[in-house]
């Protein structure tokens, strides 16, 4: 028996009936409001995929034995469509989250799909709610695809029934006045992933036991984690995104942009794909050079007291780039430089102004920028 594929084609629209009004833009709180509809898929192992849906925001009705809620069978995606400077409606680079997000359902056993007919679906989800995407720099749709598995019942096994689902939420800046530069705790007493393990997919799972050690930090004065892995304490990720920083070499006088490689146990950012490849396609290779590598937090300490250390950054969809000021490792306060009067190294805010070009419609860059509708 041949299951059936996702099909964008079938999907059943059901509008609401009271339709919201937008909030003002100084009201959008990161995540905290949604819009009218969403977007519903059931999946069995006996028959596939089930008619698409497109209906009014609501609850889920889920079996309190449902597989998601006692073996977090559960994963997302994080990604966001734009009102271009032209008045159209853009989702950023939908390809790479659909690739992450089929991985991620690969490694906890839950349904693939065709990543082009779920982007169809998407836009489709977008249009009917496209009177909530926010207009001006900053301001954004953020989407949220999710996949659960909800077989019924409490032995462990691979799941025979799921649900993909997306809602979508209007997002101002993550920070309300620009860059906001954070202090760090490099931390080595817990371990947000490690080889072999889970770290480069995009599960649930990976999130909670993050919090913990995101609230110790937090009573010491930081902002985040900054996080460690192995007997080098090789820098891996910062809170939720990836890490960037930037070297020089005092001898040559080159610098070095440095984030860590792919080997399984970093989160394979959209937006980390985004920076390296801007990076290499941007700057002099006679000036730079772009490196996926690990480097410990004694080589930054190192290179701070060297005055190598210039720059560093997280990067992830919700913020794109933030930057960072200070690291604390044990009684070490590494103190990483930014711009007089600004909250930034010149390369972070570079690299912002790049991707925020093209998300926004300024600027133009291959396929980056998915259309979905005109507004003209």
């Amino acid at each position: 028996m041949t299951l059936a594929p996702l099909d964008a084609s079938k999907v059943k629209i059901t509008t609401t009936e009271h339709p919201s009004e937008p909030k003002p833009n100084d009201q959008l709180v990161f995540g905290r409001s949604f819009t009218d509809h969403m977007l519903t898929v059931e999946w069995t192992a006996e028959k596939g995929w089930d008619v698409p849906e497109i209906k009014p925001y609501q609850n889920l009705s889920l079996d309190p034995s449902a597989f998601v809620f006692h073996y977090a069978f559960e994963l997302f995606e994080g990604m966001k469509a734009y009102r271009t400077v032209d008045n159209k409606i853009t989702m950023f680079r939908p390809d790479m989250n659909m690739k992450r997000m089929n991985k991620s359902a690969a490694r906890i056993c839950l349904p693939a799909f065709d990543s082009e007919q779920l982007i169809t679906l998407i836009a489709k989800l977008i249009q009917q709610d496209k009177y909530l995407v926010p207009e001006g720099n900053g301001y954004s749709l953020y989407i949220r695809p999710t996949m659960i598995g909800t077989t019924v019942g409490l032995g462990v096994s691979a799941p025979d029934k799921a649900l993909l689902y997306v809602i979508c939420s209007p997002v101002g800046p993550y920070y309300k006045t620009g860059f906001k530069a954070v202090k760090l705790e490099a931390t080595d007493y817990a371990t947000r992933a490690w080889p072999g393990g889970c770290g480069d997919k995009k599960l649930g799972a990976n999130y909670s036991p993050c919090v913990l050690p995101q609230l110790q930090a937090a009573s010491r004065g930081y902002h985040q984690n900054l996080w460690l892995f192995g007997p080098e304490n090789n820098i891996t990720e910062v809170g939720t995104m990836n890490a960037f920083f930037v070297f020089k070499d005092t001898e040559t006088g080159k610098k070095e942009l440095v984030t860590a490689p792919l080997d399984g146990t970093i989160l394979e950012g959209v937006t980390r794909d985004s920076i390296l490849t801007l990076a290499r396609e941007r700057l002099d290779p006679a000036e730079w050079t772009i490196s996926e590598r690990y480097c410990s937090i004694s080589e930054v300490a190192e290179k701070s007291k060297k005055g190598e250390l210039l720059e560093a950054f997280g990067s992830g969809t919700a913020a794109i780039v933030s930057p960072i000021k200070e690291i604390g490792w044990k009684t070490e306060h590494i103190n990483v430089p930014i711009t007089a009067g600004e909250q930034t190294g010149p390369l972070t805010k570079q690299v912002a102004q790049w991707i925020s070009q093209i998300q926004y419609g300024e600027v133009e860059h291959g396929n980056w920028s998915r259309v979905i509708t005109d507004l003209n």
